[in-house]
């Protein structure tokens, strides 16, 4: 939208309370900021509705000539926000605020002249809400990216940014219908996946659930049809069932003298939707389409009101989670808890007390109702979210993953494991050892070696299940590998282990390319000492690259062949041409001495995932563009394979103190008999062997063949597990898997 000319900023005589506002169109008899005024004066002093209403003149002036998709003034849309902002019962700046928020945007007012008439604090929130429009960008994921950063490190400052951003979406989705349906599909999505998610984080329930619903509707209008229609249908005769309920419970509470308030809710579609597709259900096998709200004094009332309510009915089991002792992510409490009625219908019971609940609603935004100073727990935790926000984005590379990382961290369906200390840690779902670690400290990840999951030792592959308890076993030898990138979960992980490879890996890179491409000089009885100057520049040239560290590490990550680098510094052929049909070169006994395998992968050496080579196998190493050296089995198929692709291999080696574990896989054969399988398992545990993957297939002459993958220390541990296995009386043959 192209902003207006510049308009003087003046000081405003504001009227009395009765406002008419002749220059703005109505919608009804009685304007907008009529009545939003009137509402002020609920919670506002009239000095503070009088600066509210010098910043609505103020916005009115500026946006005046500019009209929404649907036709509207535009004016509307911030009256709209700066009363979704009240109803929050924010503070009267956030009020002006939200007026304000899109005239620094869409207009010539400056953050400045707002400064200069409303203050720094309401001209800084303005700022934050923002977007970057005077900046060019490549795409429109990399401008909504630094937009997206620039809004969250301003609500890192100043809370109210995102609060003030959540009711501008908000009104913009209930206003959606206007937009096209490209426009509509894309502001629904990004809905979806980050600001819904975003209220959910700071504990604004009632605010997610309606951005989910309206996201629901505008990106899936088919689906949010039908289910509202099938909830429609079936919901009929539950009402009543719900309605007895609450007789009851209230009944049964007051006799035990409880005072509490009981009433019953519809769960709101995206949930059912959620739930219906994250378990793949039809809609008839979703039941608990109801829950229950009871809402007590005190948190001992809770505990004996949960008491009551499984005397009521049968509690359904694995169904009670206690988010009073051990609190959600955001600050969430409440006891839930499902009830098996006599209809054969669970019913879903809330059990909270009345300051819960109100936070339950309206989260952090709940700090403006109580006395300025006063924090609560969703506040405390959002300021520790924000604060790992800044963290994430200093160990991201650019707005893009940063944007990215923090979409992941947005849906923090959670577990809780245990420190062997007793200590409490929350981890998203699927987190493994390796997450728990980085969790703790960046420096215990790093150094994270093994890990034991209720005193067993467990693969850091492993996913951690709530209620678990985690020790991480460090070595100051270890060191963080690319492979942890395939398993861990959490951004903090992520970003840690990728810092770590980016700043150790860079000097190691270059010391491995110098090494290869000296191998393959030294084929040549010559060193780059020796190579013509000359020749040097014009391959510098050619690669269009700056000096000998860069060839270095182009050759270090596999992406030129040191023999073909090798031939064009020594004037033997173009590289080109070289490079085309190039046979394998297997080495010879004239081989320089062999590359060094301690174990692990790395951005330099890496195991093929084909054969899966572990310590003690006979190996090859092939260069590999982009993966340096990647370790095969020399029996491997994929050496013979190779034989008439350009690569190059290599003489390596096994260290003498080669650490770690590493994955192979074992087949078994078994004659399909009960128990066979929990005898093989067994063997396996006794020999502290880790199963991190089965797979089944059954013949039809009643013979099984299992699949392990497993983690060894290397080929004699495997070696006498194949032989205790093969010792089994159901077990027919037992092998190694091949490439």
């Amino acid at each position: 939208m192209k902003k207006q000319h510049p308009l003087p900023l003046q000081t405003f005589d504001t009227p009395t309370l009765t406002l008419s506002v002749p220059a703005l169109k109505r919608k009804s008899r009685q304007s907008e900021i009529d009545e939003l005024c009137k509402l002020m004066q609920r919670r506002y002093d009239e000095e503070q509705i009088k600066e509210v209403y010098s910043a609505y003149l103020l916005a009115a002036q500026a946006h005046t000539g500019q009209s929404r998709v649907s036709g509207e003034p535009y004016i509307f849309h911030p009256i709209a926000v700066a009363r979704i902002v009240f109803e929050m019962n924010m503070d009267h700046r956030s009020v002006m605020a939200a007026l304000l928020h899109d005239v620094v945007e869409d207009t010539c007012i400056s953050v400045a002249e707002i400064a200069t008439s409303f203050g720094d604090d309401v001209a800084a929130i303005v700022d934050g809400l923002s977007k970057l429009t005077h900046l060019k960008f490549k795409s429109r994921a990399e401008a909504q990216a630094a937009n997206f950063q620039k809004m969250l490190l301003a609500m890192v400052d100043d809370i109210r940014v995102i609060l003030i951003k959540l009711a501008d979406r908000i009104h913009n989705m209930r206003t959606l219908g206007a937009m096209p349906d490209h426009k509509r599909r894309r502001i629904a999505r990004e809905t979806l996946e980050v600001y819904a998610p975003i209220a959910n984080r700071l504990g604004i329930y009632k605010m997610k659930n309606e951005l989910e619903d309206l996201g629901f509707s505008a990106l899936y209008p088919a689906r949010h049809r039908v289910l509202r229609e099938a909830v429609r249908n079936r919901n009929t005769d539950r009402h009543e069932l719900v309605r007895r309920f609450e007789i009851m419970a209230i009944a049964k509470l007051e006799d035990a003298g409880i005072n509490a308030t009981v009433h019953g809710r519809e769960k709101h579609l995206y949930s059912l939707y959620q739930k219906m597709r994250n378990k793949s259900s039809a809609f008839e096998d979703v039941f608990d389409m109801f829950a229950v709200r009871v809402i007590v004094a005190s948190v001992d009332e809770c505990y004996r009101a949960l008491g009551i309510m499984h005397g009521l009915h049968n509690p359904l089991p694995r169904q009670f989670k206690d988010y009073i002792a051990i609190p959600k992510s955001n600050g969430y409490q409440s006891l839930h808890t499902v009830l098996f009625s006599p209809a054969a219908i669970p019913i879903e019971v809330q059990i909270r007390t009345e300051e819960m609940d109100t936070f339950a609603e309206t989260g952090v935004a709940a700090h403006w109702m109580y006395k300025e100073g006063q924090t609560n727990s969703a506040q405390q935790r959002a300021h520790q979210w924000l604060a790992n926000l800044v963290d994430m984005r200093q160990a991201s590379d650019n707005d893009l993953e940063f944007y990215e990382n923090v979409k992941v961290d947005l849906f923090p369906d959670e577990i809780f494991v245990f420190s062997p200390k007793g200590d409490i840690y929350r981890l998203p779902v699927g987190a493994t050892p390796v997450d728990f670690a980085y969790l703790v400290h960046s420096d215990i990840g790093n150094r994270c070696r093994n890990a034991k999951v209720d005193r067993k030792l467990a693969a850091l592959s492993m996913p951690l299940e709530s209620g678990q308890t985690v020790e991480i076993i460090c070595s100051d030898t270890q060191e963080p590998n690319a492979y942890w990138l395939n398993f861990v979960v959490t951004p903090k992980a992520r970003n840690a282990i990728r810092n770590f490879l980016k700043n150790q890996s860079t000097d190691k890179i270059i010391g491995f390319g110098r090494q290869l491409l000296g191998r393959g000089l030294k084929r040549h009885n010559t060193s780059i000492e020796e190579v013509d100057t000359a020749r040097i520049d014009a391959l510098l040239g050619d690669l269009k690259l700056t000096d000998l560290d860069a060839v270095y590490y182009e050759i270090g990550l596999g992406n030129h062949i040191p023999s073909v680098i090798a031939a064009w510094l020594l004037n033997e052929g173009d590289e080109h041409d070289v490079e085309v049909d190039q046979p394998m070169q297997l080495p010879s006994e004239s081989d320089p001495g062999p590359l060094i395998v301690a174990g692990g992968e790395d951005a330099i050496i890496s195991l093929a995932r084909c054969c899966m080579p572990i310590h003690g196998d006979h190996i090859l190493g092939m260069i590999t563009a982009g993966k340096g050296v990647l370790v095969h089995r020399a029996d491997c198929q994929n050496v013979s394979r190779q034989r008439r692709r350009s690569r190059e291999w290599v003489s390596v080696v096994w260290a003498a103190d080669t650490r770690g574990l590493f994955q192979t896989t074992m087949v078994v054969e078994i004659d399909n008999v009960p128990g066979a399988l929990a005898r093989v398992a067994n063997v396996m545990s006794e020999m502290d062997t880790n199963i991190e993957d089965i797979r089944f297939e059954r013949s039809t002459d009643n013979i099984t063949t299992m699949t392990f993958t497993l983690s060894v220390a290397g080929r004699v541990q495997l070696g006498r597990l194949i032989k205790r296995v093969r010792s089994l009386k159901a077990v027919l043959r037992v092998r190694r898997a091949t490439a």
